[in-house]
C-alpha cells in the first residue's frame, strides 16, 4: 500500500487539504524546493552575526526590551529563555487536531523561507508531528498581538526538551516529560540559535487552527443544514413558491440561489409537498420556512469570504521580522498581528449562530400543534409523553448561548508588554469561541434532524420525497421512531454524529444533492 503523503511546498493549502490532513493523519514532508527556501534565508542570518549587525530578534531583547544589545555569548541562550518566559498559558489543553494544525501550519509559515531558521528546526517539528507527539498547549493566554505567542511557545517547549507532552504508547495517551517523549520516538531537543526562537513564537497558527477547524466542520454542516431545513419544511407542510428562482435572481446573491436550487432539487417529486400544493391555508409559510434561502445562502456568501480570509492567512507569513535572501534585507513589521482572522473569527460566529437561530424557530413550530397541524411535541399521547418538548428547550439555550459567544472579541484591545504592543486583536479569543458556537449549532442542528424526522413519520400514510426519504431511512437505522418516552440524550447524540460525520450529504449525495 502506498504511504499516504501530505506535502508541503510551493502550492497553497486550502480548507480541503486541511480537512485531509485531520482526516487522513499523514505523513508530512517538504519539498527539495522548499528545503532550498529554508537553507537560503537562514544563510542571511548567519551573514548578519558574522558581520556584527545589529538586528531585532537575532541579537536584540524583544518587546519593550527591543533596544537592548544582547552579548555574542548570550545569543543562542536569549532563544531559549525567550520560550521558556513565554510558555505562560493557562486552562485546559487544546484538542490534538487543533495541535496538529498549528504544528503543520508553523510548517508551511516558515517553508517560504522568510523566518531564518535552520532547515534541522523544522524537520524536528516535522518529525514530532509524524510521531504522535502531542504538545501540551493550554488554551488561554494568547491576545493576538505578537501572534499567539504563549501557545506557540508551548509548542516550542517539546522542541527543546521541556515541559510535558502527550504521547500514545500501549494504546494508551500518556503525559510523559518532553525529553522523555522525544527519547521515545528517536527525536533529541533541539538548542534554538539566534532568531529561531521568535520565529517560531511569534505568527498566528493558534488562531489559525482554531479558526480552520471551526470552519471546516461549518463548511460541511451548511449543506446538511440545507437538508435538514428541507425535511422540516417538508414535515411542516411549507410551500416551494418562495423558493423559485426568479424570486431569488432578481436579488442577485449566490448563496440565496444556490440554497433555493438545493431546496427545489431536495424536494422535487415530493407527495407530502404535492399533497397540499393548492391548499388555499399554505399561501405564505412563516419566515423560518420562506426565507430559508434568504438566511442560508447569506451564510453561505459569508463564509465564502471567511474562507478567503484564511486561506490567505495560512498561507501567508506571519512572524517578524522577515528575512528577505534576495538582497540580505531583514524588515521589522506586524504581520504577527491577528486583526485579519480575529474579525473573519468573530464574522463566522456571527453567521453560524444565524444558522442555528432559524433552525430553533423550525423545531418550535414542529412543537405547537397551531402551527404543524400534528400532535403536540411530536408526540401520541401527549400528557403522558412529553415528546420533543425539552429537545426544544435544550435547542433554545444553545441558540442563547450563541447570541452571548457571538459578541465580537476583535473589537476589544488591552495593552500590552508596557505599551509597545498597544493594540491587540484577540483573534484567539474569536477563533475559540467560534469552535464553540459551531459545536453548539451541530447540536441544534442535529436536534432539528430528530423533529423533522418525526414530523415526516407523522405524516403517514403519505411519504416524503426521494432524497428526504433516502435521509429518513438512514436516521432511523439508528434512531427510532418516537413510540413513547425515552432517554432523550441519547438520541440527540447519536444525531450529532451523523450531522458531524456529514452523513447526511453522503446519502443525499448518491442522490445527485446539488450543494
Amino acid at each position: 500500500m502506498p504511504e499516504n503523503v501530505f506535502i508541503i511546498d510551493e502550492n497553497d493549502l486550502t480548507m480541503e487539504s486541511l480537512a485531509r490532513f485531520i482526516k487522513e493523519k499523514p505523513v508530512v514532508k517538504i519539498s527539495g524546493a522548499v528545503k532550498e527556501k529554508i537553507i537560503q534565508s537562514r544563510a542571511v542570518i548567519e551573514k548578519i552575526l558574522q558581520d556584527g549587525r545589529v538586528v531585532y530578534g537575532v541579537n536584540t531583547g524583544f518587546g519593550k526590551f527591543a533596544d537592548i544589545r544582547i552579548p555574542k555569548t548570550q545569543t543562542r541562550d536569549l532563544q531559549r529563555r525567550l520560550v521558556l518566559s513565554h510558555a505562560a498559558g493557562v486552562g485546559e489543553p487544546l484538542a490534538d487536531d487543533i495541535v496538529r494544525l498549528m504544528m503543520l501550519l508553523k510548517i508551511k509559515n516558515v517553508s517560504h523561507g522568510y523566518s531564518g531558521v535552520r532547515l534541522e528546526v523544522v524537520e524536528l517539528l516535522i518529525d514530532i508531528l509524524n510521531r504522535g507527539l502531542i504538545p501540551i498547549i493550554p488554551e488561554k493566554g494568547s491576545v493576538g498581538a505578537s501572534g499567539d505567542l504563549a501557545p506557540l511557545a508551548h509548542m516550542a517547549l517539546t522542541m527543546i526538551g521541556e515541559g510535558e507532552t502527550f504521547i500514545f504508547e500501549d494504546g494508551q495517551r500518556k503525559i510523559v516529560p518532553a525529553k522523555e517523549a522525544l527519547a521515545k520516538a528517536g527525536l533529541k531537543p533541539v538548542q534554538l540559535m539566534e532568531k529561531e526562537g521568535l520565529a517560531i513564537l511569534n505568527g498566528t497558527q493558534a488562531i489559525q487552527a482554531c479558526g480552520s477547524l471551526a470552519l471546516i466542520h461549518i463548511l460541511e454542516l451548511v449543506k446538511s443544514a440545507d437538508i435538514i431545513g428541507a425535511m422540516s419544511l417538508e414535515g411542516l407542510l411549507g410551500t416551494l413558491t418562495a423558493f423559485d428562482q426568479r424570486i431569488q435572481q432578481v436579488r442577485r446573491h449566490n448563496g440565496q440561489q444556490q440554497v433555493a436550487a438545493n431546496f427545489l432539487h431536495i424536494l422535487k417529486d415530493s407527495p407530502i409537498v404535492a399533497s397540499h400544493k393548492e391548499s388555499d391555508h399554505r399561501v405564505q409559510d412563516a419566515y423560518c420556512l420562506r426565507c430559508i434561502p434568504q438566511v442560508h445562502g447569506a451564510v453561505r456568501d459569508g463564509l465564502a469570504y471567511v474562507q478567503s480570509v484564511f486561506e490567505n492567512e495560512i498561507n501567508g507569513v506571519t512572524d517578524n521580522p522577515l528575512v528577505f535572501p534576495e538582497n540580505g534585507d531583514v524588515l521589522s513589521g506586524g504581520n504577527f498581528h491577528g486583526e485579519p482572522v480575529a474579525l473573519a473569527a468573530d464574522y463566522l460566529s456571527i453567521l453560524v449562530s444565524e444558522m442555528a437561530s432559524i433552525s430553533e424557530r423550525r423545531i418550535e413550530h414542529m412543537m405547537d400543534p397551531t402551527m404543524n397541524e400534528a400532535e403536540g411535541f411530536l408526540t401520541r399521547e401527549g400528557g403522558l409523553n412529553s415528546g420533543f418538548m425539552i429537545a426544544q428547550v435544550t435547542a433554545a439555550a444553545l441558540v442563547a448561548e450563541n447570541k452571548v459567544l457571538a459578541h465580537p472579541a476583535s473589537v476589544d484591545s488591552i495593552p500590552t508588554s508596557a505599551n509597545k504592543e498597544d493594540h491587540v486583536s484577540m483573534g484567539m479569543h474569536a477563533a475559540r469561541k467560534a469552535l464553540e458556537v459551531v459545536k453548539n449549532t451541530e447540536y441544534v442542528l442535529a436536534i432539528e434532524l430528530l423533529c423533522a424526522c418525526q414530523a415526516l413519520d407523522l405524516r403517514a400514510p403519505v411519504i416524503p420525497g426521494p432524497i428526504t426519504k433516502a435521509v429518513l431511512d438512514l436516521v432511523r437505522t439508528q434512531i427510532p421512531f418516537w413510540e413513547e418516552d425515552r432517554l432523550m440524550k441519547k438520541d440527540i447524540d447519536l444525531a450529532f454524529q451523523m450531522v458531524v460525520e456529514g452523513r447526511l450529504t453522503l446519502t443525499a449525495d448518491k442522490l445527485n444533492l446539488l450543494v
